[in-house]
């Protein structure tokens, strides 16, 4: 497959489900990531009926779709009752994942206070891990992504944002139904930035690569390519250099800005001296 048509689209929650494939299929976009929480697309609205129809369209037009967690609900609760909420919350996605045969979901390690971080990331590990049984039972994919920082002075900071926070996931836990997805905007956020984080990662791991721009060191925005200062030719030379065979998501802007940028990526990839095929 060429670059092109590894590159997908974050639809998240622009679209129906039914009229996200149907967009996918008019504009050639072979991935597609949706979210299932508000509206019409809300997880209880993918009953078996709806799903089968929903993967026959996916089969028939070439789409491949996949599902994203809100990284509002906080996979790292441990309050009582809530934290049985989470892990409902994010069995019932590995379920809907399988009723529209979706190929992954990615999900996220959580956040915490600041003065119970090691308590919150020993729950949302162990969270994990139970909700990883589940999908193995199932036969779904769950992809972690590492987060992106806050201010220091914040009270709340999403866990998995740094180098050694999402290896303490990532080291522990095996399973079949687990891999990554590494989102390459938040690497360059903190100070291991996209080189340190590539270099901890086995890119076989990677199913997954997220892209949009930022500023080095700066704060969370998700920008076009070349509104900020990540180095995207550097990158894809990196990650296709070093064997990764996955997809890439854009998430940024508006469904327009993500598809334009797919031919502008693939442009800057080639220049870098990768083959796009």
């Amino acid at each position: 497959m060429n670059l092109l048509d590894r590159i997908g689209i974050d639809v998240g929650r622009k679209l129906v489900l039914e009229d996200a494939v149907e967009w996918a299929a008019e504009h050639r976009v072979r991935y597609i990531d949706i979210q299932l929480d508000t509206g019409d697309n809300a997880l209880p609205s993918i009953t078996g009926i709806r799903g089968s129809r929903i993967k026959e369209a996916c089969a028939r037009h070439g789409v491949t779709l996949g599902l994203h967690t809100a990284s509002a609900v906080n996979v790292a609760e441990y309050a009582p009752y809530v934290g049985d909420a989470v892990e409902a919350y994010l069995k019932a996605y590995v379920d809907a994942a399988v009723r529209l045969g979706a190929k992954w979901i990615v999900m996220h390690a959580g956040f915490h206070f600041t003065s119970d971080k090691r308590e919150r990331m020993r729950a949302g590990r162990e969270r994990l891990k139970r909700v990883l049984v589940h999908a193995e039972n199932k036969g779904a994919l769950v992809l972690l992504e590492n987060l992106n920082k806050e201010p220091d002075d914040a009270e709340i900071h999403y866990l998995a944002h740094t180098v050694e926070e999402w290896r303490y996931y990532f080291d522990d836990v095996v399973s079949s139904a687990f891999k990554l997805s590494f989102t390459a905007n938040h690497a360059h956020l903190v100070p291991e930035g996209v080189t340190g984080f590539i270099d901890a990662l086995d890119l076989r791991r990677v199913e997954e690569v997220r892209l949009a721009d930022c500023f080095r060191n700066g704060h969370e925005v998700h920008l076009k390519p070349g509104a900020g200062d990540l180095d995207f030719g550097a990158l894809f030379r990196r990650l296709e250099g070093g064997g990764f065979k996955g997809h890439y998501t854009n998430a940024f802007g508006s469904l327009d800005d993500m598809l334009a940028a797919r031919r502008e990526l693939v442009a800057i990839a080639k220049a870098a001296g990768v083959t796009v095929g």
